[in-house]
Order: structure tokens, then C-alpha cells, then sequence
């Protein structure tokens, strides 16, 4: 970890006790040392203002970060904090969309628990549970010490 990074996770390391504008100060103060070409600079700017309850202002950061290109610790984080933003907005299909393509595109990543988490609540605020409990109960089932087999299956009939 390079001296950058160790400052942003000092500050996300003492945001709980931050306001909203001084998280945001903070990070892009940080920020602005690798400019707005930079795709993690930005996505520490989006997360800042998602954090601090600007997802409106966070979305459009993070598909910028996306598309500059985040390493395969961090695309997965902003992939999941975008929907979620979208999500938090009222498009919930939007974030569906992108969820479920994050899962078809990287069916491997780390963070592949994560991203079924946040499909789930998506799908649960789109009215389909059953969906949304399918989806998590696959994301369970692996790490299960007995009846992965039969919850997976019942999973998969949630699903239809």
C-alpha cells in the first residue's frame, strides 16, 4: 500500500465520526494529488459523496471510474456501490441490470457474495422476494456446513 492509499483508508478509517462535507473535503483533497483521469481517485469520490448521502452526485463518479478502468479489488466495490446509489434513487431495475451483469461478466470475482447481496435487495425492492430469497440462498449455500445440496435446490424452485 503506497502512501496515497494509506491516507484515503486513514480518513474512511475515522468517517463514522466525519460530516457529511468534511468526509467529502477530506477525500478530495486526497483525491485531487492523482487528478480526475484517475479511475480509483474517482471512485474515492464517489464513495465520499455516497457516503455523506449524495448518491445523485456518486453515480455519476462511479461510472466514470468504471469506465477509466479499476483493478479487480475495486471495480467489484464500485460495481455494487453504483447499484446501490441507483438503487437508493428509485431505478430499480437500473440497478438489477447492473448487478446481474456484474454476476453473468465475473461469475469468479471476489466480491461475488457481495454483489448477489445487493441483487437480492434490489430484487426484494422490486416487489420480487422470492427472487431476492433465491438469490441469497445461493450466495449462503456454499458456505453451509450441511445441506448446501437441498438449500441450492430449494433455491433454485424459489426462482422458478
Amino acid at each position: 500500500m503506497d502512501d496515497w492509499e494509506r491516507r484515503i483508508a486513514a480518513v474512511w478509517e475515522h468517517a463514522s465520526g466525519m460530516d457529511e462535507v468534511g468526509l467529502i473535503d477530506a477525500i478530495d483533497a486526497i483525491a485531487a494529488e492523482r487528478g480526475t483521469d484517475d479511475a480509483r481517485a474517482e471512485f474515492e469520490r464517489a464513495g465520499a459523496r455516497d457516503s455523506g448521502g449524495r448518491p445523485d452526485e456518486a453515480v455519476p463518479l462511479y461510472e466514470r471510474a468504471l469506465r477509466l478502468g479499476l483493478d479487480d479489488e475495486h471495480r467489484p466495490q464500485a460495481v455494487i456501490q453504483l447499484a446501490s446509489s441507483i438503487r437508493n434513487l428509485g431505478e430499480v431495475d437500473r440497478a438489477i441490470g447492473i448487478l446481474e451483469a456484474e454476476l453473468r461478466e465475473h461469475p469468479d470475482a471476489d466480491f461475488r457474495d457481495e454483489v448477489a447481496a445487493f441483487l437480492a435487495l434490489a430484487l426484494a425492492s422490486s416487489g420480487r422476494a422470492g427472487q431476492a430469497t433465491s438469490v441469497a440462498l445461493l450466495a449462503l449455500a456454499p458456505h453451509l456446513r450441511r445441506y448446501t445440496r437441498s438449500v441450492t435446490n430449494y433455491a433454485r424452485e424459489l426462482a422458478g
